[in-house]
């Protein structure tokens, strides 16, 4: 019975003693989510600098690029798709260049290929280019 006498009182604690988490307001969210984007390998840091947890900061993240966080959609990509050019009109008679600065002229090419070239392009330097893009 001597044992019961010499052992310190235990104190339990309940969860309604203390606050066990913390609410963080959207704003202060977007504004560690947006500064964890900036450089390479700042999740770590940035959830370090403002006493988050790094899987936090991770979900904040997520929900970020999802939309669910509330805060402005970051800049995406859409896919894109790289068809061949199919011309839509037949070549016609060429009316004559405009010779002034800066004039082009483009040649569309039996195998559907454009060629866009300087008005002023030296006739030899053209056959050369053409018989590149020609494939002849």
């Amino acid at each position: 019975m001597s044992d019961f006498i010499n052992r310190p009182q235990i104190e339990v604690l309940s969860a309604a003693d203390g606050v066990r988490r913390r609410h963080w307001p959207v704003e202060d969210k977007l504004r560690i989510v947006e500064e964890s984007f900036v450089g390479h390998g700042q999740v770590t840091a940035t959830a370090r600098r403002h006493g988050v947890c790094r899987s936090l900061l991770t979900v904040w993240r997520r929900q970020y690029r999802n939309g669910e966080l509330g805060g402005p959609r970051p800049v995406s990509f859409a896919p894109v798709a790289v068809m061949q050019d199919i011309p839509t009109t037949r070549p016609g008679p060429i009316d004559a260049p405009d010779l002034s600065r800066g004039s082009q002229v483009e040649i569309v090419l039996a195998n559907g290929r454009r060629l866009i070239v300087p008005v002023g392009v030296q006739p030899e330097a053209l056959a050369r280019i053409l018989s590149v893009v020609d494939g002849q």
